[in-house]
C-alpha cells in the first residue's frame, strides 16, 4: 500500500520521531511504499519523491506557537477569535494535505501523535477533516494524551477544553488506534469503549550499537571526560519529567571526582529554560560544575548516540513520567546497566515486569541502599558487562523489530 505519514517533525531525537523512523523501516520491509508530510526534517536526507516539507506543521511554526499560547498559556478574555482562527488555519492545512494525498495517491494514512496530543491544534483538526473528506482509512499512532499532562493542556475557557476533547484523540468510525502502553489500551476501553492495539516502542536488536570503534574512541574525551574517568550517561532531552536532578544528586552522593554525568539532550523543549536553570543552580550549589557535562552540541542527532553509549559505564533514567521510555530500551540495546525510577504509568506493567536487572527507585528517592547498589555496579566493569548481556536478551525478546513487524502486519490490513 501507499502509506502517507503526517508528523510534526522527524529526524530528531524525541520519542515520536525516533519511533516513526522504526515504523518506516518495518513498513518498507513489509512491502509498503511510504510518503512523509512533515513540518520539519531534522538531520534527514530528504527524498523529494517521498518526503514533503510543509512548514506550517512544525511545532515551532508561528501557527502552532500562537495557538498554544492563546489556548493554554496567555488566553484572551474571549476564546472565540482563537477557535475561529484555528478553524481557518486547519482549513488551509487540510487543503495542502488533500493535495498531497491526491498527488501521491495515498491509500492509507498514519498520524504520528498529531491526532492524540493537542500540541498543534490546527494540524490535528486538519487531519480529522482530511479523513472525513477523503474517506481514507487511518492508523493513529497515539503516544500520549492531553489528560496525562496535568495542567499543560487545560485552558481557562471551557469552550477551548471542549474543542480539545472533541478533536483529540481522533474518534471517527473505523480509525485504528495504536497505543504504546497497556495504560493506553485501558484508557481507550474505559473512556471510549474502543479496543486499541498496543504496539511497544522497539529497537533493532540485529544491528551493532554502542560498541567502541576507532572512530568514536575520543567521543567522550571531546566533551570533557578524561581517559581515567567514568561517565554515567543521561541520554534524554532536558525537560522536567526526565528527573535529571536525581541523576545530579546521585553524582553528589557517590562523591567521586572521577565520576562524570554526561547529559546528551538539549533544552529546546524546556519552556523559558526554567528547568534547565534549576539544574544549573543545583550543580552550582553542590559544586559539581566539573562533573556534570551538557553535551548536546556534540550529539547532533540520534545517530551519534551509539558513540555516546560506546564508552559510558552506566545510564541514569530517573523519569517521573513517560509514555513508554525509549531511552530504557536503547540502553538495553547498548548493553549498559541502567538505574531507573519507577516512572508512571508504564514502567512496572510494561517494562519492569519483563525481568530486566536494574536498580530501581521510587518517587525519585535515592535511598542509601539504592546508591550503594548503583555504586557496586559502577565500580565493577565485569558486572556491568554481565548485566548488559543479560538485559539485551530480554530486550530482544520483547522489544525488537520482529515484535513490531508482527504488530504492523496486524494494523495495516485494509
Amino acid at each position: 500500500m501507499r502509506i502517507g505519514i503526517i508528523i510534526g517533525r522527524i529526524g530528531g531525537v524525541d520519542g515520536v520521531a525516533l519511533e516513526t523512523e522504526k515504523w518506516i523501516d518495518v513498513l518498507k520491509k513489509l512491502g509498503h511504499e511510504v510518503f512523509i508530510m512533515s513540518g520539519e526534517f531534522e538531520s534527514w536526507e530528504m527524498d523529494y519523491d517521498h518526503d514533503y516539507l510543509y512548514p506550517p506543521l512544525s511545532f515551532f511554526s508561528v501557527e502552532a506557537e500562537w495557538g498554544q499560547r492563546k489556548a493554554f498559556f496567555e488566553p484572551d478574555d474571549d476564546p472565540y477569535p482563537l477557535l475561529g482562527h484555528v478553524e481557518d488555519a486547519s482549513n488551509k492545512i487540510h487543503q495542502a494535505m488533500e493535495a498531497w494525498v491526491l498527488e501521491k495517491r495515498i491509500e492509507v494514512l498514519l498520524s504520528e501523535n498529531a491526532s492524540a496530543l493537542p500540541c498543534h491544534l490546527s494540524m490535528g483538526v486538519a487531519i480529522k477533516k482530511l479523513v472525513k473528506s477523503t474517506g481514507l482509512p487511518i492508523v493513529t499512532h497515539d503516544h500520549d494524551f492531553h489528560w496525562e499532562r496535568g495542567q499543560r493542556y487545560v485552558s481557562v475557557h471551557p469552550e477551548i477544553n471542549k474543542y480539545v476533547d472533541d478533536n483529540f484523540p481522533l474518534l471517527l468510525p473505523d480509525v485504528r488506534h495504536a497505543v504504546i502502553n497497556t495504560f493506553g489500551v485501558e484508557t481507550f476501553k474505559n473512556r471510549f469503549d474502543i479496543d486499541a492495539i498496543m504496539v511497544p516502542n522497539v529497537m533493532d536488536f540485529n544491528r551493532v550499537y554502542g560498541v567502541p570503534t576507532p572512530e568514536n574512541e575520543f567521543f567522550l574525551r571531546d566533551v570533557g571526560v578524561l581517559k581515567d574517568e567514568i561517565a554515567l550517561l543521561q541520554v534524554t532531552r532536558i525537560v522536567r519529567r526526565k528527573g535529571i536532578e536525581t541523576a545530579i544528586s546521585l553524582i553528589d552522593q557517590l562523591n567521586d571526582k572521577k565520576l562524570k554525568l554526561v547529559i546528551t539532550g538539549n533544552n529546546n523543549d524546556d519552556e523559558n529554560k526554567t528547568y534547565y536553570n534549576e539544574l544549573i543552580d543545583q550543580i552550582h550549589d553542590l559544586n559539581l560544575s566539573s562533573q556534570v557535562i551538557f553535551a548536546a552540541h556534540k550529539v547532533l542527532d540520534h545517530k551519534d548516540l551509539s558513540d555516546v553509549y560506546a564508552h559510558g559505564r552506566a545510564c541514569t533514567y530517573f523519569s517521573t513520567y513517560e509514555g513508554f521510555g525509549n531511552a530504557f530500551v536503547e540502553t538495553v540495546l547498548a548493553k549498559k546497566p541502567i538505574f531507573v525510577n519507577d516512572y508512571k504509568p508504564v514502567y512496572s506493567q510494561d517494562i519492569g515486569n519483563k525481568g530486566f536487572e536494574t536498580v530501581m527507585i521510587s518517587d525519585g528517592n535515592l535511598t542509601p541502599e539504592s546508591v550503594q547498589q548503583m555504586s557496586d555496579i559502577i565500580y565493577n566493569p565485569k558486572r556491568c558487562i554481565e548485566i548488559g548481556e543479560y538485559n539485551f536478551e530480554i530486550g530482544k525478546k520483547h522489544f525488537s523489530y520482529e515484535v513490531l513487524e508482527e504488530k504492523l502486519s496486524q494494523l495495516f490490513t485494509f
